[in-house]
């Protein structure tokens, strides 16, 4: 069973792609790399943005705060 799909949903999702697809090429482009070099770049910075994001929050959780805190007035 195959679920219809209404043209309004259909277009913008058809104009996203093209337009990501169009950001793609350009950016590609403007730094003068090949459009897979570009997207495994991509995917290497999100995964070192997501790896310190994960270090800065485990760093400020507040048992830690805390535990840092009082070793320091002993």
């Amino acid at each position: 069973m195959s679920r219809q799909r209404s043209p309004e949903t259909f277009g913008f999702t058809t104009v996203g792609r093209w337009l990501a697809d169009l950001v793609t090429t350009l950016l590609a482009r403007s730094l003068n790399l090949p459009e897979p070099l570009l997207h495994a770049t991509g995917s290497l910075v999100v995964a070192q943005v997501t790896e310190i994001e994960t270090r800065a929050a485990r760093s400020l959780c507040p048992r830690r705060l805390r535990r840092r805190l009082l070793a320091w007035f002993r």
